[in-house]
């Protein structure tokens, strides 16, 4: 009965760290998840400020928005793409969900996709999907890791565009959504969108002053796509970021749940299995005291009948 009380014990004790191992992960993926929306709200203003400068490169020029493209909008025989996942665990079918996103828009595409995957996870899934993997690269654990995993990404894309490897690039990640942790979404992000630079091209000035660009035209608006691409990237890896820790928070609240459940259920065992050995303890002493008791009005009894007969 001890031994089993004593294990008790030990597994109600294991709860507990466990239980309070839950609640700090809970508490730091909630912290990251305000931080990394914190930087996706400063990231809009310098978006904002980029875009205006594109809108008067494309206003400007002499050439036709969709002349301004950086790469010619064709079909190629391979398509780029960069996927971002997560490298731990956790965070339920996080990866899973962008993971059977990308391989179904990449195969709806024309071409063999050619993939830069960040994370270790969704790495393993899309190659068990038979998808041709680039390269890979480790998830940035903090908002001043993202800038220096972005630049990266673009030195190596620019490389395998510069070799003719691709002519298409894309981006896919989870973003966060209201209602639900987080959607899966993609981006293309070369050729630029003919439509999309219609619109900027036609966003009046937002001053009564005319801006003049300073250089070459061409060189100008090269570095602003440029910065574009950063931005693009850099929003996707934060908002992915942003939707693991969303999608670990729901995990280490449904296991939180559970273990408070669990710790529930021990601790109730743990009472009866405390009482019934109480129980049976006491039940020990009554019958040794009712037993000591009859032995005792024994021996007083015994001698006095035995007297008696022999006065008799």
């Amino acid at each position: 009965m001890s031994e089993s009380i004593a294990g008790l014990r030990h597994s109600i004790a294991g709860a507990r760290d466990l239980h309070a191992i839950v609640r700090t992960m809970k508490a730091v993926a909630a912290s990251s998840i305000g931080q990394y929306e914190r930087s996706m709200l400063a990231l809009a203003d310098y978006d904002r400020s980029v875009s205006v400068g594109l809108s008067e490169c494309f206003r400007q020029s002499r050439l036709s928005p969709a002349a301004a493209q950086i790469l010619p909008q064709q079909d190629g025989e391979t398509i780029g793409a960069i996927v971002f996942g997560s490298d731990q665990g956790l965070v339920g079918p996080f990866n899973d969900v962008i993971a059977e996103h990308a391989i179904r828009a990449l195969a709806a595409l024309p071409g063999t996709p050619r993939v830069w995957v960040v994370g270790e996870r969704v790495q393993t899934r899309l190659a068990d999907a038979g998808v041709t993997i680039a390269g890979n690269y480790a998830v940035p654990s903090s908002i001043e890791a993202i800038a220096p995993l972005v630049g990266q990404i673009q030195i190596d894309s620019e490389a395998d565009l510069e070799r003719g490897h691709y002519t298409r690039v894309h981006v896919f990640h989870n973003r966060p959504a209201s209602g639900s942790l987080y959607l899966p979404v993609s981006q293309r992000l070369l050729p630029l969108d003919a439509i999309w630079q219609q619109k900027l091209a036609a966003r009046p000035w937002p001053r009564t002053s005319l801006p003049e660009i300073v250089g070459s035209g061409a060189t100008t608006l090269r570095a602003l796509v440029r910065e574009y691409l950063f931005i693009s990237l850099f929003r996707a890896c934060a908002e992915s970021l942003a939707s693991e820790n969303a999608s670990r928070l729901a995990a280490m609240q449904r296991a939180d749940s559970n273990i408070k459940d669990l710790l529930d259920q021990l601790d109730g065992r743990f009472r009866q299995l405390r009482q019934s050995s109480i129980d049976e303890e006491l039940f020990d002493v009554i019958s040794g005291y009712e037993a000591l008791s009859e032995q005792r009005g024994e021996d007083r009894t015994g001698p006095r009948a035995r007297l008696t007969r022999t006065e008799v």
